[in-house]
């Protein structure tokens, strides 16, 4: 009898492309499965599943691990195997400098990565206030440097527009023609956020009709979660169905996370988003846990800029609603910040096991094999992985293991809990063929790569 490197055995296999659910063992050898049967098989190391979820790991398409240990390692726990970073317009400003040092593993988990426009482009091209729009010469060597990047190997470009709010449409459709013709992901945090947002969900809208390039929109609840999320699904439903290439993802919690230097908490936000002042919490820096008085707000603003503010001011109602839409998949917003014990923002270690808790077991939105699409096989296409976000031979070895009926989200906000709680219910997730994570404690093996993109996205529909 052949002897596998690892064998999983009496899993309940969840296999998102061909939708099916069976009872069955795995066999894994050299970082792929190569044996997926109901008989028994041999191997160096057995995990005996207890007939608990199998499936591939989570793909997390939009996050700020971006090389960061600590992130990657919240990741691990939550079950997520690849992570893309990048994303809001920031990231590297050397691409293939990136992918060296983890080319070939020794990172928690894979990652891939987007070319960040709104920062790190525009800034090489020489904008460093994010209010300036770009001369036209400025804009061919944006392109220019987006093209350099997906030579490199980047998954897409990722916009951060309400960070850059001198960006001109012509400098989108410049970039993303640039993408289109690579077959590459467009990645756009809208302008605008709140009632505003419609607007600009219209704006990526047009970024897809005009330049043919595939578009995500991203983290949804935190930029249409304020009560308009109905009416920007709409928007974005017309638009599937008129067939733009065009897909979203949204997390779990209605209260986001960013910096507070960021024109995101620019004068006027808390009038526009008709909140007080206190429903603003430090969760990074000297001042974490602390809610803000418009004084504290305007220190953090002049002398802590990197520290990271949550904003509770989205209703918890249309985190639901955009996880209903089928072309709408999961995302953490995760890696962002510090990640001093005890602080942070839930999102980093809880988003997955609580889309499962809610979406599935409490609210039964969702079947199980339509929440494991929606964390696997769905972004794999968005990003051209053939081989991962799939459950059959010859694919990658990346896994989770989990039961469903415990699974559940134990972090929670500055004041409420603590932020970095490990979830429940999480019996194992197995990267590039190790085990990295089992019953919480984290294994030897450090398999992870640093993924270059070479295949296309394709249409999701």
């Amino acid at each position: 009898m052949h002897e596998f490197e690892l064998v999983i055995e009496n899993g309940t296999l969840v296999d998102p492309e061909r939708n099916k659910i069976t009872v069955g063992n795995l066999g894994i050898c050299r970082g792929r499965i190569v044996a997926i049967t109901r008989e028994q098989l041999s191997g160096r190391q057995h995990i005996d599943a207890g007939l608990a979820v199998v499936c591939p790991g989570f793909i997390d398409i939009h996050t700020h691990v971006d090389n960061g240990l600590d992130g990657a390692y919240a990741m691990l726990k939550q079950g997520v195997t690849t992570a893309v970073g990048g994303n809001c317009g920031m990231g590297t400003g050397d691409m293939a400098g990136f992918f060296q040092p983890f080319e070939y593993g020794g990172f928690p988990i894979h990652q891939l990565m987007f070319a960040g426009e709104s920062f790190t482009l525009r800034e090489k091209a020489g904008i460093v206030n994010p209010y300036q729009p770009a001369t036209a010469e400025q804009i061919r060597q944006i392109a220019y440097l987006a093209e350099e990047a997906l030579e490199q190997g980047a998954a897409g470009i990722s916009f951060g527009l309400e960070y850059a709010p001198g960006t001109s449409f012509e400098e989108i459709a410049a970039v993303s023609r640039v993408a289109a013709r690579y077959g590459k992901l467009v990645a756009i945090h809208t302008r605008h956020d709140g009632w505003a947002g419609l607007g600009a969900i219209k704006e990526a809208i047009d970024v897809t009709r005009l330049t043919g390039a595939a578009v995500q929109v991203s983290h949804l609840v935190y930029m249409v979660g304020m009560g308009m999320m109905a009416d920007a699904i709409r928007l974005l439903q017309e638009a599937v169905d008129s067939g733009l290439d065009i897909t979203a993802d949204s997390g779990m919690y209605h209260a986001f996370a960013t910096h507070i230097g960021s024109a995101v908490f620019a004068a006027g936000c808390v009038e526009k988003w008709e909140c007080q002042y206190s429903d603003l919490l430090v969760c990074t820096g000297p001042f974490a846990g602390e809610r803000c008085t418009k004084e504290l707000y305007e220190e953090l603003r002049s002398n802590y800029p990197e520290e990271l503010v949550v904003a509770y001011v989205g209703k918890e109602a249309d985190i639901y609603t955009a996880l209903a839409a089928e072309f709408v998949m999961v995302s953490s917003d995760g890696g962002l910040g510090s990640f001093i014990p005890g602080t942070g923002h839930p999102q980093n270690v809880g988003t997955f096991p609580r889309f499962f808790q809610t979406m599935v077991r409490e609210r039964q939105q969702l079947s199980l094999l339509e929440a494991v699409r929606r964390c696997t096989l769905l972004p794999a296409g968005r990003l051209g992985l053939k081989n991962k976000g799939r459950l059959k031979v010859g694919c990658d070895a990346d896994l989770v293991i989990f039961h469903p009926a415990r699974i559940k989200d134990c972090a929670a906000y500055l004041g409420d809990g603590r932020p970095d709680a490990e979830p429940a219910g999480l019996e194992c997730v197995i990267v590039n063929g190790h085990i990295a994570v089992r019953q919480g404690e984290l294994g030897a093996a450090v398999s992870g790569r640093s993924m270059k993109v070479e295949n296309r996205c394709w249409n999701w529909m």
